[in-house]
């Protein structure tokens, strides 16, 4: 029985590429450069991910699934897929970590959110930052009146950083 069953399964297809694996790494390449400006211009940092902003993690994934990969079949493929935006992914971090131009691209400035206790609202209104998001942040740092805070800014990662009076 386990013969038969064995027997039975394609392995040509499985490994064999149906595709090129240059147009699969062309493609993964270039929805992996899409999603990424995407993210890092119009959506805040990791650490501030709410539930529409992991939906919309996901929802891109899934639409961006057929533009990177097309019709492959073979596992092959999907390997080659997968490496492609491993390989962007680690680039990125190892010229961020070389460069200030690409740390500038990978990594936002800190926003300063609170200056000596006064809440700087445009600011929070660029970050799409509510009122009682912000103070939610600073109870989760100690803090429980922002007349305590000398500065907050909201970091690159998506992290407050708070320093009180």
């Amino acid at each position: 029985m386990q013969t038969l069953l064995l027997t039975t399964i394609d392995w040509e297809k499985m490994f064999m590429p149906s595709l090129s694996l240059w147009e699969i790494m062309i493609r993964g390449t270039i929805t992996y450069w899409f999603c990424f400006l995407y993210i890092r211009f119009f959506r805040r940092g990791a650490g501030q991910l709410g539930i529409s902003d992991l939906l919309l993690i996901t929802l891109i994934s899934d639409a961006s699934q057929n533009a990177m990969a097309g019709e492959y079949t073979s596992v092959t493929e999907g390997f080659v897929l997968v490496s492609s935006l491993v390989i962007w992914d680690y680039a990125i971090n190892w010229l961020g970590f070389r460069s200030v131009f690409f740390r500038k691209i990978g990594e936002p400035d800190p926003v300063l959110l609170v200056k000596n206790g006064i809440i700087q609202r445009q600011n929070l209104k660029k970050e799409l930052i509510s009122i009682s998001e912000l103070m939610g942040m600073l109870r989760e740092q100690g803090v429980d009146e922002v007349n305590d805070v000398k500065t907050c800014y909201i970091e690159g990662s998506g992290n407050i950083s708070v320093v009180q009076k």
